[in-house]
């Protein structure tokens, strides 16, 4: 049974606007109630999750909202409690934080590749419901995001970025493994949804083959969960432009000016 077509440009793009002033709204909110919310974006490569942080974040202060994608550990981090340099990038009062992906790396990449130990595996798989709900009870506001995409188009995607170059750099060795271990990492999401999904913190799952339906699905269903308001600010209001002191402009050849690219432009 085929699903539902795509969404066209044009309904998309005014949705998408109307979502994101609710997520200023929101973001607002937060600010002013000193909130901690985390958004945790994970899912297939290629599923879109970097597409939606996009537009979730379009319009918001980056002093408010900011993403987290942790490159790979170092040697110092690998010593480490494993969730230990997640925490380091949770939110204080007044934050929003993203992460592009997060700490269920080791239930997803690093168990199908193997590159922690069983013994490392299961006790991830035993302590998140735990962190999690330590997490909530400290406050937190936690929302998971899984965006689930088909092999086909998985595929087509990352042939699509192996024939661009402007976006080849998104295409990877790593990428290239998943195809080969679909299966894998099948199962490993499963087994990963049997531990984490509580009820506490539960899974959201976005069925992301086409991406304008999956943005606003995942944005529209963010704003549904979270009780924000709008938050009254008085305008602000723009002073008289003062009487001139007497400053003049120093000459413009005492400066090194960009060259001006744009006038050899045609229409």
């Amino acid at each position: 049974m085929a699903g539902p077509g795509r969404v066209p440009k044009k309904a998309y793009e005014k949705e998408l606007l109307q979502l994101q002033s609710e997520l200023v709204k929101l973001q607002e909110w937060v600010r002013a109630e000193g909130v901690r919310l985390v958004v945790v974006f994970e899912g297939r490569d290629a599923a879109g999750k970097g597409g939606a942080i996009k537009r979730v974040t379009e319009y918001l202060n980056p002093r408010v909202a900011r993403i987290a994608a942790l490159p790979a550990p170092t040697e110092r981090q690998r010593g480490q409690w494993y969730f230990q340099r997640y925490v380091e990038q949770l939110p204080a009062a007044g934050e929003i934080v993203l992460f592009d992906r997060s700490w269920y790396n080791r239930a997803g990449v690093e168990k199908v590749m193997g590159f922690c130990t069983q013994e490392e595996y299961w006790q991830f798989l035993h302590q998140c419901p735990t962190f999690e709900r330590m997490l909530i009870e400290a406050g937190i506001e936690l929302r998971k995001y899984w965006f689930s995409v088909s092999l086909d188009e998985q595929e087509r995607r990352f042939r699509s970025r192996q024939e661009d170059p402007m976006r080849r750099w998104k295409l990877s060795p790593m990428d290239a493994e998943s195809l080969s271990r679909w299966e894998d990492y099948s199962r490993a999401k499963d087994e990963m949804f049997v531990h984490t999904d509580i009820p506490e913190a539960p899974w959201n799952v976005v069925e992301s083959d086409d991406k304008r339906r999956a943005r606003i699905n995942m944005i529209a269903h963010l704003l549904s969960t979270v009780p924000y308001r709008e938050i009254d600010k008085p305008p602000v209001e723009l002073p008289a432009r003062p009487p001139s002191k007497g400053y003049q402009r120093p000459p413009r050849d005492l400066q090194k000016y960009v060259p001006d690219h744009a006038a050899g432009l045609r229409s």
